[in-house]
């Protein structure tokens, strides 16, 4: 089981405008952790902020984390351009036209795509940090056994 998936911020009001205020996630924890960061991570720092979003009714369900490591280079992709190698994306299942709603009213994700795959719709929106976020429905849920069907017809 993942954890948490961790995101270095440039600018950690951004991020959490994105993720707390546009997906509606909750902040879980929220500290400053000195360490030997430089070492471990090739950190300009020896302290860091990590910020943990989640769903504190549903903790086991992942975990975002913001990390605040002071000045760090921006992200040099497109968000409309292919994908990279590397990590694709952070998927969350969540109310689809809600959460696009309110990151539309806050400016923020960049204009989604948006699909539909075995009746479940998708949308791709991009985070502060050029993250690219996968939205799936809600619908999801209850359509996970159609997702993984042996038949290609069925899906």
């Amino acid at each position: 089981m993942i954890h948490h998936s961790a995101i270095c911020v440039r600018d950690l009001e951004a991020s959490l405008r994105f993720w707390r205020d546009g997906l509606g996630f909750t902040v879980l924890m929220d500290e400053r952790f000195p360490g030997d960061w430089p070492t471990l991570f090739g950190a300009p720092t020896t302290s860091l902020r990590a910020v943990f979003l989640g769903d504190p009714s549903r903790p086991d369900t992942g975990i975002v984390e913001l990390v605040d490591l002071g000045a760090v280079p921006g992200h040099e992709g497109s968000e409309s351009g292919p994908p990279s190698a590397g990590v694709l994306l952070l998927s969350v299942i969540t109310d689809l036209d809600a959460a696009l709603g309110r990151l539309a009213s806050l400016g923020l994700g960049g204009t989604p795509r948006r699909i539909r795959v075995a009746r479940v719709g998708l949308a791709v929106v991009t985070d502060p940090d050029g993250v690219r976020v996968e939205l799936v429905d809600t619908g999801a849920r209850a359509n996970l056994a159609h997702l993984t069907a042996a038949d290609p017809e069925d899906r």
